[in-house]
This record gives structure tokens, sequence and C-alpha cells, in this order.
């Protein structure tokens, strides 16, 4: 019966994957709300109808110098669109602002949004914004390492606001329940599905060891590791990871490749961060990590939609412009 319902819910994630991510954005909800209305996929026809090949082919040149960037742009628009919605504001470079958060210490690629910028006002000057730059660099980072393609709908504008603590208060960690991760994705208009999906990102990309140190030997103030880790990964883990400023690989096993092996991972208690672990250890989750660990073919067109719905997350208040430069915002 159990596998019954687990081919239903492939079935049904086949549906809303193909739907998702090939649609023009549906109308706007209310509260968090994702203000698709105001977004527009023939938004810079007529302006910079160029827009998309000059990110294509920056980002390419710049994947191509260093790898390690694809994953750093999905993280960098994630981190953008969880505070104050999708409006360039974690691109600010200010005392104070969302950058300089605890909780921003370790992302990367400012320098390929800039140099995107640089180049697109070259060629459509004062008119595109910093938050749809960023916007189609994640979708092109993410195809140059072999992940799936999805329209881009566009007209987001730049946030003039941007608060070191609100990131701190909201960007989740590495740390929390799955309920508090549900909440979360909830108030951003966003459901369990898309928590499972989204995470998926770690197919590819880097943690420090710092956060997961914890789980290695003194989880919950034990002095004891994680139950929940393999315990041959976890000595190899504990190899790799000699000082909190070590790196190690989200997906262990095919850290270079965007593939359904992270969700086999979970399987095999070796997920690195206790977020990723935990949605193979609740009951609201792990039918889906299941599903995508067994169903290649599920994967990548449901990854494409939810990232369609995390780049339409926009704040109800932006009244926002299109910086000229995405460090800082405009003066007149």
């Amino acid at each position: 019966m159990k596998q019954f319902w687990r081919m239903i819910l492939v079935i049904s994630l086949q549906v809303l994957a193909i739907e998702g991510s090939h649609q023009r954005p549906p109308a706007a909800t209310p509260a968090h709300a994702t203000l698709n209305n105001a977004l527009s996929f023939d938004y810079y026809m007529n302006s910079c109808p160029q827009l998309e090949q000059i990110v294509h082919n920056k980002i390419m040149q710049w994947i191509k110098r260093d790898r390690t960037l694809a994953p750093a742009l999905i993280r960098l628009h994630f981190h953008d669109c969880a505070v104050r919605g999708c409006d360039g504001s974690i691109l600010l470079n200010h005392k104070g602002s969302e950058r300089k958060a605890n909780a921003s210490m370790s992302l990367r690629g400012f320098e390929a949004i800039n140099d995107i910028k640089q180049e697109v006002e070259k060629k459509c000057p004062k008119t595109v914004s910093c938050a749809d730059i960023l916007t189609v660099a994640a979708r092109d980072a993410t195809l140059a390492v072999g992940g799936p393609f999805w329209m881009v709908p566009f007209g987001r504008k730049d946030g003039r606001v941007s608060l070191a603590k609100e990131a701190d208060h909201t960007v989740p960690i590495g740390r929390e329940s799955v309920t508090r991760l549900i909440n979360f994705f909830q108030s951003k208009g966003l459901n369990v599905l898309d928590l499972v999906v989204l995470s998926g990102a770690h197919t590819i990309g880097r943690s420090t060891c710092e956060s997961l140190q914890f789980r290695l030997s003194n989880y919950n103030g034990t002095r004891k590791p994680d139950p929940t880790i393999n315990r041959h990964y976890r000595n190899l883990l504990r190899r790799k990871c000699k000082k909190a400023s070590d790196y190690v690989n989200l997906d262990g096993v095919t850290p270079n490749a965007f593939d359904v092996q992270y969700y086999t991972n979970l399987e095999k208690k070796m997920g690195v961060l206790l977020t990723d672990q935990l949605l193979y250890s609740d009951r609201r989750t792990e039918p889906l990590v299941a599903v995508l660990a067994s169903q290649p073919s599920v994967f990548e067109p449901q990854f494409a939609a939810s990232m369609v719905k995390l780049g339409n997350i926009l704040d109800h208040f932006n009244n926002g412009e299109v910086r000229l430069n995405c460090e800082r915002i405009n003066t007149y």
C-alpha cells in the first residue's frame, strides 16, 4: 500500500513539475506575497533584448574558471529572496547590510554579479535591475553544471533597505527543525515540496566544517556524535574537518553532478547538514525524499518549477529602483 501511494505521488509530482516550470506566473497570493503579476517574460524584449545572452556568456566564463561558483550563486539568490523578497538587497555592501550578517559570511559570487551588471549597463544603461540579474544568473549557473533550464520572468526592482539583523533572524543556518523550515518556506509562499526540492541544490556545493562539527562530537550538548550520521561517513567527515574553516562537499558521492544522489545519501544517513538529514526522518518530508531518490526524472523539472516560485517572491512594500551599481543605492 505504501508503494502504491508513492507511485501516486510520483505521478502528481511529474504533472506539477511540467506545469510549473513552463507556465507564466500565477496571480499573486496574499500575505507574503509572490507579486507575480508584476513580472513578465517579455519585460526586456524591447529595452534589453540581449540581456539573457549577456548573462549566459558571463556565467559560463566565470564557472569555467571556478565551478564552485555555481552553487554559490544559487545560494546567493536564495539568501536574497529569503529577506524582503528577491530585491537584490543581499548585494548592497554597507555597514549593517544583509551582506554583513553572520548568516551571510560564507556567501560568494558578488564579483560575478558586479561583472555582469557592468556589461549590461554598457549595452542597456539604467534598465536592468540587479535583482533580475541575480535571478537569471542563478538559473544559468544551474544550467552550466548540468541542471535544468527554466524560463525567468523579469521586472523585479532593487530594494533600498538591507539590514543584517533581518538576515540573521530569517535565513536558515542548518540547525533548524523541519517544522521551523516548513514554517519559513510557507511564510514565503512556498510549500513542503519546494522545501525538499530546493534542498536538492545541495547535490552540488560545499559547506564549512563549522556548520557540522557539532554533529560530529558534541550533539545537543551530550558530548556524543549525532546518531543520525552513518558511522563510517562520520569518521570520514572527522578526517576532513580538522579545522572549522575547512570545507566538505554537501554530496560526498557525486559532488560535481547535478543529480539525485543527494536524496540517496539521506536514505543512507549521509546528509552533511542537520537540516538535510532531518528531511528523511520527518514523516512530512520522508516520502518526498524517497520518491526523488528513486525517480531521477522527477527531480530536475520539479527543481525548475520550485526555482521559478522562489524567484517570484517579491515584497509588498518594495518601493524599488534599478540600481546603477549593485553594491549601493542610487543617489539623486
